[in-house]
C-alpha cells in the first residue's frame, strides 16, 4: 500500500457531465468539506451522514444568492476518498454551475481538482487499489455493454483478488524459503525441496495461463481494429459507410481518394469495434498517394481483422489477394458490388466470400451478424476479470519470468531463490499498488476526468 501523504488541501469539481443538463453534482473533499456547507448552505449544524438536505446556497463573500439545490455529507472515513466529503446537487445550467464553482473557488484552502484526484485520494486513503482506480476510469469512458460488464467486473475486486491470492501464495512459500537460510544446519528433508518447486513452477504455470488470453481484456477496453483494405474504387468507402450508416468517408468515382486512414467507432452487438477505411493497394503514382499505401499496409499488420474488399466486375488484383497470407489477424474477403453482376464468385484464390452490394445494402445484415460473432470470438471467452492495461501485461509477465528462474534453483541457492521470490512477489503487487508505484501515480490518475 502506497503510503504518500494525502494533500491536506481540501479540492472540488464537477463530477457530472459539462453542458447544461437539469441537475449537476459538485464535488468537496478534504478537511474544509463541512466549512463549505456551513457557509454556502448556511447550516448552523452540519446535517447527519449520508442524509440529503435542501438548502438555498449563497455566496460567503457578499451573500449573494447562487442556487435552491441539495447538500449531502460523508463523514470520514465512511467515504470515497477516506476524506471528509460534500455534494451539492444544483440547478445544470451553465451559469448556475458557473456561479457555484465560482464561489467555491474563492473560498480559503479551496482549489479546483485535478483529473482523477478523487480517485487517487481514494487509493492513497487505501479505499481502493489501482485496478479498482482504473476500473472508475474504464467504466466512465465505456461506449459498449460489454465495456461496462468488464470495467465493473474489475471494479469489483476481480482482477485484484485473483492477484492478491498468487501473492498470498508467494509470501507463504517465501517465508519456508527464509526458514531454510535462517536455519541452515537443519537437515531438511527432500521432499520439502521438491514441494517447494513444484509450487513455484504451479504459481508461474497459472501466471502464464493468465496471460495466454489473447489480449481479450485490452482488446475490449480499446476495442477491435477492423481495417478494410482494397485496390483503389473497390468500394471500400462506400462499404465504410454503409457500416457506419452515415457518410463518414468521401465517396467518388476517381481512384485514389482515399489517401490517409479515416476511423469510425461502432458499437456492434455490445462490442467496441474501430473500422478503418484505408488508401488503395496499388504502385503509387505519387509521394502523397505512396505514404497513403503505406499507412495502409501498417493498419493492416497491427489490426485484429482485416476485410479485403474486391469489385465485382473485375478480376481480383494481386495486391489484395496477397492480404489473404499476410502478417496480421483475421481475414474476411468481400465482393463488393455485387449488385453489377448475375452471380458472385463463392471464392477468390480459394478464399471463401461474402458478397454485398454497399448501394443497394444487399448482404450488410449478413456482413453485420459475422463482423459481430467475429468480435465475440476475439474479445469474449475466458474465466474471470482479464487483464485490461499493458503495465499488468509487464507486471506479471515480469512476475512469472521471476518465478521460472526460482524453479530452476535448489535449498543450495536459497538465498537467490528467495530473491526471486521477492521479486515475483513486488512485480504482482506494483498492479494493485502494494509496492513500487509512486512513479505511476500521476501517469495512472492523470488519464482520469475531472471529478472522478
Amino acid at each position: 500500500m502506497n503510503t504518500d501523504p494525502i494533500s491536506p488541501d481540501t479540492i472540488f469539481a464537477l463530477a457530472s457531465a459539462p453542458g447544461r443538463a437539469g441537475v449537476a453534482v459538485i464535488r468537496i473533499s478534504g478537511p474544509a468539506a463541512g466549512d463549505v456547507l456551513r457557509e454556502i448552505c448556511g447550516f448552523a449544524d452540519l446535517p447527519e451522514p449520508r442524509r440529503t438536505i435542501r438548502c438555498r446556497m449563497v455566496d460567503p463573500a457578499d451573500g449573494t444568492a447562487l442556487d435552491d439545490g441539495l447538500a449531502i455529507r460523508f463523514a470520514a472515513p465512511a467515504s470515497f476518498t477516506g476524506e471528509d466529503v460534500a455534494e451539492l446537487h444544483i440547478h445544470g445550467g451553465r451559469a448556475t454551475v458557473e456561479a457555484v464553482t465560482s464561489a467555491l473557488a474563492r473560498m480559503p484552502g479551496l482549489r479546483l481538482a485535478e483529473p482523477g484526484e478523487f480517485s487517487k485520494r481514494a487509493f492513497l486513503a487505501g479505499k481502493i487499489d489501482l485496478t479498482e482506480a482504473e476500473a472508475i476510469a474504464d467504466l466512465v469512458d465505456a461506449g459498449t455493454d460489454a465495456q461496462r460488464r468488464q470495467a465493473l467486473a474489475q471494479l469489483g475486486g476481480g482482477l485484484a483478488d485473483r492477484l492478491e491470492s498468487w501473492r498470498a501464495g508467494l509470501i507463504d512459500i517465501l517465508a519456508h524459503t527464509e526458514a531454510w537460510i535462517d536455519f541452515p544446519d537443519e537437515d531438511l528433508p527432500e521432499d520439502v525441496e521438491l514441494a517447494a518447486r513444484a509450487r513455484i513452477s504451479a504459481l508461474e504455470a497459472g501466471i502464464r495461463g493468465f496471460l495466454d488470453d489473447n489480449r481479450r481484456g485490452e482488446r475490449l477496453r480499446d476495442g477491435l481494429q477492423i481495417a478494410i483494405l482494397g485496390a483503389p474504387n473497390a468500394g471500400k468507402s462506400s462499404l465504410l459507410n454503409a457500416i457506419a450508416a452515415r457518410e463518414a468517408a468521401i465517396v467518388s468515382a476517381t481512384e485514389g481518394t482515399t489517401r490517409d486512414v479515416i476511423e469510425v467507432h461502432l458499437d456492434l452487438g455490445g462490442w467496441p469495434v474501430t473500422l478503418a477505411d484505408t488508401a488503395g493497394l496499388r504502385e503509387a503514382a505519387d509521394d502523397i498517394e505512396r505514404e497513403g499505401v503505406r499507412r495502409a499496409l501498417d493498419r493492416a499488420g497491427t489490426a485484429d481483422l482485416r476485410l479485403v474488399v474486391f469489385d465485382a466486375s473485375r478480376d481480383p488484383d494481386a495486391a489484395s489477394v496477397a492480404q489473404f497470407s499476410a502478417a496480421g489477424g483475421a481475414v474476411l474477403a468481400i465482393v463488393n458490388k455485387a449488385d453489377l453482376i448475375a452471380a458472385p464468385p463463392a471464392d477468390i484464390a480459394g478464399a471463401p466470400v461474402l458478397a454485398v452490394s454497399a448501394k443497394t445494402g444487399a448482404g450488410l445484415p449478413e456482413l453485420l451478424r459475422r463482423l459481430e460473432a467475429l468480435a465475440a470470438e476475439i474479445m469474449a471467452g475466458g474465466e474471470g476479470v482479464p487483464l485490461t492495461r499493458l503495465r499488468h501485461r509487464i507486471a506479471l509477465t515480469d512476475s512469472a519470468d521471476a518465478l521460472a528462474r526460482a524453479a530452476a534453483g535448489g535449498l543450495g541457492d536459497s538465498e537467490l531463490v528467495a530473491e526471486d521470490l521477492r521479486l515475483a512477489a513486488r512485480a504482482l503487487g506494483r498492479v494493485t499498488g502494494r509496492v513500487d508505484v509512486e512513479d505511476l501515480l500521476d501517469v495512472i490518475f492523470n488519464d482520469f476526468c475531472i471529478g472522478k
